[in-house]
């Protein structure tokens, strides 16, 4: 199964967080399947890679809570009328 996840990058105390496509099996620093998008909770900036990841949702990937809820704030559920 594969889920869409927070991968950590950064320095200590400045952590930044890739969003991937990763298989459930895989720790949170393992490969990834894909990037598709970045996350700076610091200065609170979200960059989205829209198509893919409506694309990896239309197969059956699930997304964390909390990328759910970044996803969410990004209003891409509302815009495209998708229900998980």
């Amino acid at each position: 199964m594969v889920k869409l996840r927070l991968k950590r990058c950064g320095k200590k105390q400045r952590a930044v967080y890739r969003i991937v496509a990763i298989d459930v099996r895989s720790r949170r620093e393992g490969r990834d399947l894909q990037k598709v998008g970045f996350y700076d909770p610091i200065k609170n900036k979200i960059y989205l890679n829209v198509p893919v990841i409506l694309d990896f949702i239309q197969k059956g990937a699930q997304p964390t809570e909390t990328v759910y809820d970044i996803l969410n704030r990004a209003e891409i559920f509302k815009e495209f009328q998708i229900k998980i």
